[in-house]
């Protein structure tokens, strides 16, 4: 992150700041509609006692039009307070996409632990909504509060027994609605959970589509999903009824609580203590008073919903880097030399590996657990337990990650195309303004050129979500023609042309050669085309370094290698 760019938590701190400012102009407005809405059946009670109790014609249109203002106020601040709370609501909820997007793709890793992408996404939209949703709810509460405090103002006005029935009651119905609202929090967290392991377990099956329909086990995919899907619809089932209880007790609490105040406004007037218009106006306030109390209800529920997506929004924000430490800037100029010493590699023992500098480097694995290992330590997303990894002498532990990996590209067989063209995967920043000479070179050499003059429109075609309208090939062609136009100074490639046939891999191999001549290169793979190219082939034998040479020496003096490459 550089200088000039903020924080994370400063970008969080300034929409906070600004969602805070809507949310309270937001209930200003509220608050105005809701003693607009209190003053109604007053104004009412105040007609019929001053105008047709006494037929004075002249009073009654008077009172009538001054109803009539109050209707165009109570819709103009209904507008502008609603309008006010959904943008708080919405800006919250993009801010905190963007915070779990940023934590995701921090450098350093750890968010994804324990986590399939499904329900990162999952997090990132809903849980975000919901607790987005809180700032329309904080500001509906306040709307009810400033409505309760008018209707017991008016009330005691009127009459102080049904002003003090609201002033006691009212605190009592809010503190059984939040005791109420308890145990939809905790099911509304397990229906969040059972949805977002729902969505990845569907994420992951949609990826792994078409090698679930070569294995024939479609059916047994979709067995999968609808044992999770089912799960997930139990989960939500009990937060569906977790909330219909919670509503409906506290609907019918607030009912007997409207129930009561009418009952003792009755009584009042048959004593003469309350004329026609005041009972009136008390029974408006009464019936008035349902709408706030019912959103204090939706208030709890919201609140209990937004708590739980909350908690899981945390748990992303808050997780472990997956490594830790390293500030420092990688030395400039990157020659390129890679080293470990004493790495533990899946093996017993501690592997010493030297990767020169602008050399072409094949490593051959007997375990894939290995190869693995190895690359998750040469891109540093995880730190070895044993032993250190360097780069020009300087420990990877000492170098920012993000500059690292723009130094540093490890370039794994399995990572993903993108939604676009097909020059937009392969060109940096998803540019499309024609191929320049080196995007042309790139193209040949991992034989993209061929997979473009198959296309309808070249590199112009669009490759579907994924790149899912090309072969398992093609994909990979494109994937290594991404890794190549970055010229990062060291390339790590990880079976790169698993999937295509062998005269197509050996023309990328002799172009992977050429076009990385001079710079520090590294493939783990056991192709023999590709390892043939090389200058020289390392073979990690179970964790150890078991041969060390040219491809041509090792396959005529060493039968493991042999057995790795050609079997």
């Amino acid at each position: 992150m550089g200088s000039g760019e903020p924080s994370g938590r400063d970008v969080l701190t300034r929409s906070v700041g600004g969602q805070a400012r809507r949310v309270a102009l937001g209930a200003g407005f509220g608050c105005v509609h809701q003693l607009g809405e209190a003053l109604v059946p007053v104004l009412i009670g105040v007609v019929i006692d001053q105008a047709v109790a006494g037929q004075d014609a002249g009073r009654l249109l008077g009172w009538l039009g001054a109803l009539a203002v109050m209707y165009v106020v109570l819709s103009w601040s209904f507008r502008l307070g609603a309008r006010s709370g959904e943008r708080a609501a919405e800006e919250a909820a993009h801010t905190l996409r963007l915070a779990v997007v940023r934590r995701v793709l921090n450098p350093r890793g750890g968010a994804e632990a324990g986590l399939l992408p499904g329900e990162l996404a999952n997090v990132a939209t809903e849980d975000a909504k919901r607790v987005g949703a809180v700032n329309m709810a904080l500001m509906s509460g306040i709307w009810a509060v400033a409505g309760i405090a008018v209707s017991a103002v008016a009330l005691l006005v009127t009459s102080v027994p049904l002003g003090l029935i609201v002033l006691v009651g009212t605190p009592v119905l809010l503190w059984l609605g939040h005791l109420l609202s308890k145990p939809l929090e905790r099911r509304s967290e397990a229906e969040q959970d059972r949805a977002a392991h729902a969505s990845g377990v569907a994420a992951d099956l949609v990826a792994g589509l078409r090698v679930l329909k070569g294995l024939g086990a479609e059916r047994a995919a979709v067995e999968r999903y609808r044992r999770t899907s089912r799960v997930s619809l139990a989960a939500t089932l009990r937060a569906a009824r977790a909330e219909s209880w919670q509503t409906g007790l506290v609907l019918a609490l607030t009912g007997g609580f409207i129930a009561l105040i009418a009952l003792v406004g009755g009584r009042l007037a048959l004593e003469g203590s309350l004329s026609l218009g005041q009972l009136v106006s008390a029974v408006g306030l009464a019936l008035f008073l349902l709408g706030p109390l019912e959103t204090f209800a939706w208030v709890n529920a919201e609140l209990a919903q937004g708590r739980a997506s909350a908690a899981r929004i945390a748990g992303v924000l808050s997780a472990a880097p997956g490594v830790n430490g390293g500030a420092d800037p990688v030395p400039e100029p990157v020659r390129g030399a890679l080293r470990l010493r004493g790495v533990r590699l899946g093996g017993p023992e501690g592997v010493d590996l030297d990767l020169p500098a602008g050399l072409l480097t094949g490593i051959a694995v007997t375990d894939p657990a290995g190869a693995e290992a190895l690359l998750r330590c040469l891109g540093r997303e995880a730190d070895p337990e044993t032993g250190s990894v360097e780069l020009d002498g300087v420990p990877l532990t000492r170098l920012d990650p993000a500059a690292l990996r723009a130094s540093v590209l490890v370039a794994a067989h399995d990572a993903a195309l993108f939604g676009g063209s097909l020059a937009a995967n392969v060109t940096p920043d998803g540019e499309t303004e024609g191929p320049d000479p080196l995007t042309e070179r790139v193209l040949a050499a991992a034989r993209v050129d061929e997979v473009a003059r198959s296309l309808p429109h070249g590199t112009a075609t669009e490759v579907g979500e994924g790149g899912r309208s090309l072969s398992g090939g093609q994909r990979q062609r494109v994937l290594l023609a991404r890794a190549l136009r970055a010229e990062p100074p060291v390339l790590v490639l990880h079976d790169p042309t698993t999937a295509v046939d062998a005269v197509t891999e050996a023309r990328i191999a002799e172009g992977l050669r050429e076009l990385r001549r001079g710079r520090t290169t590294v493939v783990v793979t056991n192709s023999p085309a590709l390892l043939a190219v090389t200058d020289r082939v390392v073979l990690l034998d179970g964790g150890r370094i078991g041969a060390e040479g040219t491809h041509d020496q090792l396959v005529r003096t060493d039968a493991d290698y042999r057995t790795a490459v050609l079997t």
